[in-house]
């Protein structure tokens, strides 16, 4: 049975995509069928990071309103042959999607075998927001360590205790925190807040925690995911909460400032 991740957030630029295509490869990676879904109708961005622009001919808001087939709006990914993308709308407006015609995919994907399926919401609380956390059984809320990005993730989390299918059927929805752009220099001089304290205020446990990296960018901008770059800290950071979301249990990395050697001192490395 296909269980539905929604990746969400308060705030936009927290790096909600990133996550959803690096947890997306991540399953595939570990031979799990998966689907990725952009819910950003308007200011679709999951395709460019997954590489797969220059092949959307249908998308999301065409197979709700029933103008092409799921499998014809499904992007077959070119690394793994058990991963999908399914692109957003570029063109329509933001009440395009509806609850019925979302539905009605989510459940399509379910039947057709899929593991898991990933929504890639948009920031906020707008309609597609709501749509993209409405069907979902699990949430990843994406925050960066710092007061206004918490802060509106607070929001997000009282909208998943109450405004899902799983809320109104009276089932807890299982919501884990994904800190990204974490800087353990940073959260030592106070500058940033730490894994506890954001935990604390948001009374969820983390899942992952991906450390400031420019490989991020540089992924980002090839079309690759950056948890496919295996040299990289942000994608083992990505790796290990792929794990966890399948019940491995690894320990938290890149969470404190290395020490440095006796050497690096001398030498200044």
């Amino acid at each position: 049975m296909a269980e539905i991740i929604v990746v969400t957030s308060g705030k936009g630029g927290v790096g909600k995509t990133t996550t959803s295509a690096s947890l997306a490869c991540g399953l595939a990676r570990k031979g799990k069928k998966v689907a990725v879904i952009d819910f950003d109708v308007g200011l679709r961005n999951l395709d460019l990071i997954m590489g797969c622009e220059r092949r959307v001919v249908y998308d999301f808001v065409n197979v709700v309103n029933g103008e092409a087939s799921l499998k014809q709006a499904l992007i077959k990914d070119k690394r793994f042959d058990n991963l999908y993308v399914l692109a957003a709308s570029q063109t329509r407006d933001k009440d395009a999607l509806h609850q019925e015609g979302v539905g009605k995919v989510l459940k399509q994907m379910a039947d057709d075998g899929f593991d898991y399926i990933l929504c890639d919401s948009p920031a906020g609380i707008e309609k597609g927001a709501f749509l993209a956390m409405y069907f979902a059984d699990r949430a990843i809320v994406v925050v960066n360590p710092e007061v206004s990005s918490v802060r509106d993730s607070d929001r997000i989390i009282g909208l998943l205790d109450s405004k899902t299918l799983r809320a109104e059927s009276g089932k807890e929805l299982e919501a884990r925190l994904l800190l990204t752009r974490y800087n353990p220099a940073r959260v030592e001089t106070g500058e940033m807040l730490s894994i506890n304290d954001v935990e604390e205020v948001l009374g969820l446990k983390c899942i992952g925690v991906v450390p400031e990296s420019p490989d991020v960018l540089n992924a980002s901008n090839k079309g690759e995911p950056v948890i496919l770059d295996t040299e990289s800290v942000a994608g083992q950071a990505y790796d290990d909460a792929v794990a966890r979301i399948l019940g491995e249990d690894r320990p938290m990395r890149f969470t404190t400032v290395e020490k440095k050697g006796f050497f690096s001192k001398l030498f200044g490395g």
